[in-house]
């Protein structure tokens, strides 16, 4: 296998890093019933967002942020 010249960066795989301050870090696990769910998937489909946003945005409403 040839070696890289000297001046050539190398790539790295995956994505590039976020922005400073953009990334998110935090995890929250909630339990939901099969149902409850297929109902949480659906109405984030129907809305054009992931179960996350989804999810955030109702939270967030929720509690006033």
């Amino acid at each position: 296998m040839p070696k890289p010249k000297t001046n050539q960066k190398l790539s790295r795989p995956g994505r590039p890093p976020l922005p400073k301050g953009s990334a998110k870090s935090g995890t929250l696990r909630v339990r939901v019933t099969p149902d409850e769910l297929l109902t949480i998937e659906m109405e984030a489909k129907a809305n054009g967002q992931t179960m996350s946003e989804f999810i955030r945005g109702k939270l967030l409403a929720t509690v006033g942020a």
